[in-house]
């Protein structure tokens, strides 16, 4: 979950570089570090904390000088944040430098071996280990550092990407991949490497990713030589046109990143529908789903795997699909999925979720279910992404680039391709009329205006943050498609504001948590009047009976509610199944408004990474 960047050619690297980690701090920000080699001399500088403190270390202690570069913002795995185990590290010459994302699982036997043989260890890092083990190699078997890359990678089990260089060879930086993203920008004799493409998209939008178990040596002058990294096969470079721009990047005028995917909703879901909802003609076109229909109207079942906000996404698609179109779905953490052993066969659809495209624990549930001879279909945001490639077909959100690692937009677009995939199966089932199809399509349709009614809500819900900014504990509850959604809406507020929340069934409250409420327990109830709105209603009022303080998201125009909750927040009426586009908005308005008022870092909460790509 670390961002690497790299850049050598004929600019300065450094500014690439820094500007780069900032881009990629999304990824991790508990300690950053970069190395400029300016041909004489590895100008190094590295600490604890975010990119900006290394910003501030580096242009006050080291030469800045240099056409080559690496540079990486950490989310520690081996080793605690501390400016030793910050990345880059040196091999034991000094003549290797490499940055690292991802695990070697064998270091310590690996590296038990290499302190036999006289090398010394100065970090707890197992990507000191693996500079080390390439330049034993590269002695041992008097090779040059691609080929000893090759040889060292093929000894250790994990996952990585990787960029090293060799300070006798400064025209030449070598990559390797394997379970962690990697992009290669290729300009005028120089080239950009990253985790994504942010860093490089103002330089060039020529790009390639690498594939799992390949390498790339990138020489000035030369062209790419790709390989594979297990036989040492040559590959053809795949070099594509960059669609992101720079102002998606950007915050735009926003406080923060959060804030303004939040606001984004809008342009991402009509974004996401675009060109696939053609309401007035009653269609929904899904290259995807339509050139492998009869796999999912054969299924005997739909698995959808996850983790986190996408598992959330794929609760909600569960009553989707079973209640539109009337096939059975079962909803797995990928975590779980991938070690116990389920039973996949043929004849099973398994749809797997990510925003990035590049979740760890996803990507192998997706190998797994692929080795059962299961249809594997993907929905992810990400152009390019592994998910993207290891599918056998899929849909992009389109949602645009999620920089702030508390999912916002990439919720309710996903949720968006799933209706469509729903709806468009009920169709063809004959589940739905034409005429039902076409009032649901209609309506989906006017969801973006309906979410942007939904912001109106900002400085009602500012006020209610206020309140109960210094709660300890947050109850949601929700029924039907909205218990999904209590779950997400607990999730953003823990995630973002450190306040511990917890989502369940509205009905399960009397099973267990109705214990812990009191006049100090804010209870956030989504209550909108369709499906078991009445229930919802007695679930409030056991709340209140016990003093509990309630928040209610419901549904324009409602009194019952309204008469007994302490504050209600308005959303538009939709169908039930659309609800969750709509009750999901001031749920995440909360989160971010309550976070803002501790003090908390929205953007990059402790502890969290944007995109999980180690176990």
């Amino acid at each position: 979950m670390c961002g690497i960047v790299g850049y050598i050619g004929h600019r300065d690297a450094y500014p690439i570089i820094i500007k780069g980690l900032q881009r990629l701090e999304y990824r991790g920000y508990d300690s950053a570090g970069v190395a400029i080699y300016d041909g004489k001399n590895i100008n190094l500088s590295k600490t604890k904390g975010k990119v900006e403190d290394l910003k501030k270390k580096s242009e006050s202690e080291i030469s800045l000088a240099g056409k080559l570069g690496i540079g990486h913002t950490r989310w520690a795995t081996h080793g605690v944040p501390n400016d030793v185990n910050s990345h880059p590290h040196y091999s034991n010459s000094g003549e290797l430098v490499i940055i690292h994302n991802g695990i070697i699982e064998n270091y310590d036997s690996i590296k038990k071996e290499l302190i036999k043989r006289g090398y010394v260890f100065h970090s707890d890092t197992d990507t000191e280990v693996l500079v080390n083990l390439i330049e034993e190699v590269k002695k041992k078997e008097d090779v040059k550092l691609g080929k000893a890359v090759q040889i060292a990678l093929n000894q250790v089990v994990g996952a990585y990407a990787i960029t090293v260089f060799d300070i006798n060879k400064p025209d030449e930086i070598v990559v390797a991949k394997l379970g962690s993203p990697l992009a290669i920008g290729i300009g005028e004799n120089e080239f950009f490497i990253a985790s994504d493409a942010s860093p490089f998209i103002e330089f060039t939008n020529n790009a390639m990713y690498l594939e799992d178990e390949q390498m790339a040596i990138l020489r000035l002058g030369k062209e790419i030589k790709l390989r594979k990294i297990k036989d040492d096969s040559v590959v053809y470079p795949n070099i594509q046109e960059l669609q992101l721009n720079i102002e998606e990047i950007e915050k735009g005028g926003y406080d923060h990143f959060m804030l303004k995917e939040i606001y984004e909703q809008p342009r991402a879901i009509l974004d996401t529908y675009r060109g696939r909802l053609l309401a007035s003609q009653g269609l929904i076109k899904m290259a995807g789903v339509d050139d492998n229909l009869e796999k999912f109207l054969n299924a005997n079942r739909i698995i959808i795997v996850a983790c986190g906000t996408s598992w959330h996404a794929g609760l909600v698609a569960e009553y989707i699909f079973e209640d539109l179109a009337r096939i059975p779905v079962e909803v797995e953490y990928a975590s779980e999925f991938r070690y116990r052993n389920p039973v996949i066969t043929d004849k099973d659809v398994v749809i797997a979720i990510s925003q990035s495209g590049e979740t760890a624990d996803t990507l192998a549930a997706i190998k797994l279910a692929k080795e059962k001879g299961a249809f594997v279909f993907g929905v992810c945001n990400v152009v390019g992404s592994s998910i993207s490639r290891e599918t056998d077909a899929g849909a992009y959100t389109h949602a645009g680039p999620e920089i702030g690692v508390a999912s916002t937009k990439a919720f309710t677009t996903q949720i968006t391709i799933l209706t469509l995939i729903a709806l468009k199966l009920a169709k063809e089932k004959g589940v739905f009329s034409t005429s039902k199809l076409h009032e649901f399509l209609t309506e989906l349709e006017n969801i973006p205006s309906k979410v942007e009614k939904a912001l109106q809500s900002n400085k009602l819900v500012e006020k209610i943050a206020e309140v109960y900014k210094d709660s300890t504990n947050c109850l949601y509850l929700g029924r039907g498609y909205n218990f999904p959604v209590a779950l997400e809406g607990a999730l953003k507020l823990k995630e973002i504001s450190y306040i511990h929340a917890e989502g369940y069934p509205a009905a399960e409250m009397k099973h267990g948590p109705i214990a812990l409420i009191d006049e100090h327990m804010p209870v956030i109830v989504i209550a909108t009047n369709k499906g078991h709105y009445d229930k919802v209603v007695s679930n409030i009022q056991e709340i209140k009976s016990r003093k509990g303080r309630i928040i209610a998201i419901v549904t324009e125009g409602d009194t019952t509610v309204k008469e007994l909750a302490d504050y209600v927040i308005e959303v538009p009426e939709t169908f039930e199944s659309l609800t969750p586009l709509l009750t999901t908005i001031p749920l995440q308005l909360l989160s971010y408004h309550i976070a803002l008022m501790r003090g908390c870092n929205v953007d990059q909460p402790r502890n969290l990474a944007k995109s999980v790509t180690v176990e």
